[in-house]
């Protein structure tokens, strides 16, 4: 026999008042956004000064909306283009689950670019001090990943295997809590570091270009662990959709942080 860990009967859902339904992943978005805005309001101020705090405030709904619309458009095209084919009003069925990270990532880079546009401010000292907040709300999504019950890992005899309810009887690794570690925490105090070192603060773009490279490796190193998604299975070379994704993210976060440069002080806002 295989040791193994039973799920913990976590419920889904929050609480409920009458029809009125909360859910774990509802609440991880919601205070990812909250605790973000607040640390990024105390970061924008910090020399180079990329914008004000009234701005962080004006662009917490131009975040939300990229990072709904751009992760839901992203998981119907990379993880279930039937939808477009077959049920094309479904794309808008966000209560059914199914979110892409780098659909959102790109929804918010969208976001980014039109707002710094409109604000006449630095685009990447602006994107700096903005994406050095976002693990919190990426460990947060994984925590609510796990007590959703899905997302699991790949079959494991690890001590620590964990046998999900809706999985089959067979030990997994709990790949959720992997993430939220290495996406989460990590990620975190790494980019905090950066973005709270003023040499390095100085240099537009290197703690975006960090966060693109440090989310993709983490990423591909938790796919490792992560079951695939059924329906897509492994892909070129036995690399999950996750991973091939991920990939352009490292690429282009290297080639962000090696071609940024020092500057005195960006205007401020």
């Amino acid at each position: 026999m295989i040791p193994a860990i039973l799920f913990p009967a976590f419920d889904p859902v929050a609480f409920a008042i009458g029809p009125f339904v909360v859910r774990w992943y509802a609440l991880a978005y919601i205070a990812g956004i909250v605790i973000g805005w607040q640390v990024a309001r105390r970061l924008v101020g910090l020399v180079p000064v990329a914008g004000t705090r009234e701005q962080v405030d004006d662009f917490v709904t131009w975040a939300t909306l990229g990072v709904i619309l751009g992760g839901r458009i992203g998981y119907v095209l990379f993880y279930r283009p039937d939808i477009i084919l077959n049920a094309p009003w479904e794309i808008a069925y966000l209560w059914h689950g199914g979110m892409s990270f780098h659909g959102g990532a790109a929804g918010v880079i969208v976001a980014l670019a039109w707002f710094c546009h409109r604000q006449r401010i630095p685009f990447l000292l602006f994107s700096d001090r903005i994406t050095s907040v976002v693990p919190i709300g990426l460990g947060l999504g994984r925590i609510a990943n796990f007590i959703n019950g899905e997302l699991w890992g790949r079959t494991t005899d690890v001590p620590w295997g964990m046998i999900f309810p809706h999985a089959g009887p067979e030990p997994r690794h709990p790949s959720q809590l992997y993430q939220a570690a290495m996406e989460g925490l990590i990620l975190l105090v790494v980019l905090q570091v950066i973005v709270r070192t003023p040499r390095l603060r100085a240099r537009p773009g290197f703690t975006a270009g960090a966060f693109l490279t440090g989310y993709g490796m983490a990423r591909i190193i938790g796919e490792f662990f992560r079951q695939p998604d059924p329906q897509l299975g492994f892909l070129f070379a036995g690399a999950t959709m996750g991973q091939l994704l991920s990939i352009p993210m490292v690429l282009f976060g290297i080639w962000l942080m090696w071609r940024s440069k020092p500057v005195a002080e960006a205007p401020a806002a």
